[in-house]
C-alpha cells in the first residue's frame, strides 16, 4: 500500500511501513501539514497489526533540513495539539521497532527524532545538528534528556550549546548511529534490516523494546512537556525574533541586546 500524494510518502509492504521525506526542492524541510501526515501515519502504523516495523528515510543527499522556517513562523506550534507535538508524542510512544536511514544534513528535529529510533543507519555524508540555541530556542523532543544520556554531558553540551554539525563517524562513536554506509546504500540497508525484524515474532520485539525503554518512558514524556512549554514561550521572546528575522533577511543575528 502506498500514499504518494504529498511531501511525505507512506509505503507499507511485507510488514514494513516506510515514511519518506519527499520535498527535495526544499531540502525536505518540514511543514505543519507534513507533521500532521507524519503523526497520523505513525499512529496508524502503531494500530495496524500488519505493520511490524517503521522506517524513516530521506534522499541520499539530504535527510531533512528541519522545520520549514517560513511555515513555522506563519503558524508557530504554541498549542500542545499542534501537529509537531502530536508527531513527537506518537513516535516517542511507538511500541514497535523504528529504524532510520540518514544521508546528508539532518537538522533540528531531523536529528532529535533519531533518539526515538531503535536502529539508525547513516550515509558517510550525514551531518547532524541541533541548532536550537542559535535560533534563540531550547531543545525539543526530549533531546535535553536523551542527548546527555547517550553522548555524556560534555559532548551533549558541545552539540546543544554550540549547535554545530557533527559527522557520521562522530555519531557512530557517540552511539547515535549503528553503522555508516555509502549514501547510495543506506536506504536499501535499512530496508533489509527492517525486513529481518519484520520476520521476527512481533510480541517479542514489542516486549523487549518496552522493557528496554520502561525506566525512562515517563521521564521522556515529562521532559518533552517541559521543553515544549519553554520552546513556546521562547518563540515569542526577543532572541528568537532576532534569530528568525536575521534568517529571513539573510544576515548574521545580533544577540548583544537580548
Amino acid at each position: 500500500m502506498s500514499n504518494t500524494s504529498s511531501d511525505i510518502l507512506v509505503h507499507s509492504e511485507a510488514g514494513v511501513c516506510t515514511l519518506s521525506f519527499n520535498r527535495l526542492e526544499r531540502k525536505n524541510s518540514i511543514t505543519a501539514a507534513m507533521y500532521a501526515t507524519l503523526a497520523d501515519a505513525v499512529n496508524a502504523a502503531a494500530a495496524d497489526p500488519a505493520v511490524r516495523v517503521l522506517v524513516f528515510q530521506g534522499h541520499e543527499t539530504v535527510f531533512s533540513a528541519g522545520n520549514d522556517i517560513g511555515d513555522f513562523l506563519n503558524a508557530p506550534p504554541a498549542d500542545p495539539e499542534a501537529p509537531v507535538w502530536r508527531f513527537m508524542r506518537a513516535l516517542a510512544g511507538f511500541p514497535k521497532p523504528v529504524l532510520a536511514s540518514v544521508c546528508g544534513p539532518a537538522v533540528g528535529i531531523g536529528t532529535t527524532l533519531l533518539f526515538h529510533c531503535d536502529l539508525v543507519y547513516a550515509g558517510d555524508n550525514a551531518a547532524f545538528s541541533m541548532p536550537f540555541v542559535n535560533l534563540g530556542l531550547c531543545p525539543e523532543f526530549a533531546s535535553s534528556l536523551l542527548v546527555p544520556q547517550m553522548f555524556g554531558y560534555h559532548r551533549a553540551a558541545e552539540a546543544l550549546l554550540l549547535g554545530e554539525p557533527f559527522m557520521a563517524e562522530a555519531a557512530l562513536d557517540a552511539g547515535l548511529v549503528n553503522r555508516v554506509l555509502p549514501p547510495t546504500e543506506a536506504n536499501a540497508y535499512a530496508q533489509a534490516q527492517a525486513r529481518k525484524l519484520a520476520a521476527k515474532p512481533l510480541s517479542s520485539l514489542v516486549e523487549t523494546k518496552r522493557l528496554m525503554k520502561k525506566a525512562g518512558a515517563a521521564q521522556v514524556m515529562a521532559q518533552m512537556g517541559e521543553e515544549g512549554a519553554s520552546f513556546g514561550r521562547m518563540l515569542r521572546e526577543p532572541a528568537a525574533r532576532e534569530a528568525f528575522g536575521a534568517f529571513m533577511e539573510k544576515r548574521k543575528p545580533d544577540f548583544s541586546k537580548v
